[in-house]
């Protein structure tokens, strides 16, 4: 590291250095359940002087050591992972989300809404874009960011900043959505079962975020307009476009079948919510819950939220694939299911290790142990509710630097902070938005993020020298920018009193 180095660069080179030496997210878990299994026995004769919220009874620390713990933990080892909440979340949605994206259908509706798009609104409508494709989860980088960088190299605009806005708008923005998505109900997976340390009998609903997340994108869509505008696309006046001529990508127009493909695919998908409409509708539908309603938790349409948006990807992606011709028989359809599971390999591994770490917490008592030394400090500073939520959004920012999982990352701190922060009277919903919050912005200045050099590479392809500082220099003011509005939205939402989401609501019990 030389000694001229602006003091900035130097802070992201250490932040480089440490994250690569940090042992893989799935040794995290193997290291987290080994702390777990030494502290239960270490701890399990001591009296700790607290009463189990749960049963009335004094807390004791179980020992996970013992030969009858042990016997347990093995015989359960295959339902807990196979029963880990967000497993099956993951899976059901990535089958979907592989149909759309294999038959072309996810690429054509991209191209053609930014193609509707007036030049003087293609950042704003660039950036929604990105926000609104979170619902096809990690594939985002791969179809939306170099298509950013294209449309804005045809338009006349510094290909860059259109690379960086897609970016942005997708990593750095990932506390926010229009739609629901997969990360919804695999986040409130942990949640729930955090949650569940003190309170059995607690249930927390998938679409808990929903509300605030839809309020900040809209904020979130005019800081990136602003900051392209004002910060980034002036810095790039003097970055000259040096790339091979040749190996420029083009954005080609859809073809007349593309175009009624796409229409067919809309047409397909209107139908459905015609039909999804027309089937809760009725006061007496199977879809509505003992009560009526059709949001509470015990609602058959809430419990069926996944595989109802796994057909809302499959039938519209059907629809496209068989008429622009790029599924031919049945067998393309398995093979875009198949292409998109094999990607989930290292994310079933990491689950694994999640799912047993998580079970030996909760079974050793030590979680809730912790949720009411923790409250009880949080007490006795008597900080306001939401700087105790805001030191949880700085600390997953900070957090986030050295590890990138989202769910790896919850995961771990979910049945320590949820619980914590529900002894003191603030709900898991909240905390789960606080977590989301401090998760998103600082996905777009650590290069640890699996997808920053995949932004290299786009990258090079325009400017032949550009490197991760030069893009970390573009991407600053987004992740400062977004923070900023994210904290000051949830402060005016918060003040309001407005629904956090369904069933959702700010304080505890």
């Amino acid at each position: 590291m030389a000694k001229g180095q602006p003091r900035s660069q130097r802070f992201l080179d250490w932040v480089e250095r440490t994250g690569n030496r940090l042992p893989d997210p799935a040794v995290h878990f193997l290291i987290a359940l080994a702390l777990t299994w030494a502290l239960s026995l270490f701890l399990s004769g001591v009296d700790f002087g607290e009463i189990d919220p749960r049963t009335g009874a004094s807390l004791q620390i179980v020992n996970q050591l013992t030969p009858q713990a042990m016997a347990g933990f093995l015989s359960t080892m295959v339902t807990s992972f196979v029963g880990f909440p967000p497993l099956g979340v993951v899976l059901v949605m990535v089958l979907g989300v592989g149909v759309a994206e294999h038959s072309g259908l996810v690429g054509a509706g991209l191209k053609r809404l930014l193609d509707l798009t007036p030049p003087r609104y293609l950042t704003p409508m660039l950036a929604t874009v990105s926000i609104a494709s979170h619902t096809i989860a990690d594939a985002a980088f791969v179809a939306v960011v170099p298509l950013g960088g294209a449309l804005f190299y045809a338009a006349g605009r510094h290909p860059l900043a259109g690379l960086v806005v897609a970016f942005c708008g997708i990593g750095g923005a990932f506390a926010a959505n229009f739609v629901p998505s997969g990360l919804d109900p695999l986040l409130q997976g942990f949640t729930e079962q955090a949650a569940q340390i003190l309170d059995p009998d607690i249930r927390v609903n998938p679409l808990c975020n929903w509300g605030f997340m839809s309020f900040s994108a809209v904020f979130l869509v005019l800081a990136t307009w602003w900051v392209t505008d004002r910060i980034v696309e002036p810095r790039l006046k003097t970055v000259a476009i040096d790339g091979d001529p040749d190996d420029l990508p083009e954005v080609h127009p859809l073809s007349k079948k593309e175009s009624r493909a796409l229409l067919l695919a809309l047409a397909v998908f209107v139908v459905m919510v015609v039909g999804l409409w027309l089937a809760i509708l009725p006061v007496d539908s199977p879809l509505r819950g003992s009560d009526g309603g059709v949001t509470a938790h015990d609602a058959p349409l809430m419990q069926a939220i996944i595989p109802i948006m796994f057909l809302f990807t499959v039938l519209p992606g059907m629809a496209y694939g068989y008429a622009a011709g790029t599924f031919k028989s049945h067998k393309d359809v398995i093979k875009g299911m198949s292409e998109a599971m094999s990607s989930m390999g290292y994310y079933m591994v990491l689950v694994f290790f999640a799912a047993m770490f998580t079970k030996a917490f909760a079974d050793s008592n030590l979680g809730a142990l912790l949720a009411l030394k923790g409250a009880a400090v949080l007490q006795a500073l008597g900080l306001p509710a939401f700087v105790t939520i805001l030191g949880i959004i700085l600390l997953t920012g900070a957090l986030n630097l050295l590890v990138g999982s989202a769910s790896a990352k919850w995961a771990m701190l979910a049945p320590v902070l949820v619980p914590m922060l529900m002894a003191v009277g603030i709900s898991p919903e909240l905390t789960q938005m606080a977590y989301r919050i401090g998760d998103s912005p600082t996905n777009v200045i650590t290069p640890l993020l699996p997808y920053f050099p995949l932004l290299v590479a786009f990258s090079i392809r325009y400017v032949k020298n550009t490197g991760i500082g030069t893009l970390i220099s573009l991407t600053l003011p987004y992740s400062i920018s977004y923070l900023i509005v994210l904290v000051a939205c949830l402060a005016v939402y918060w003040g309001l009193d407005l629904p956090l989401g369904i069933q959702a609501g700010y304080v505890y019990p």
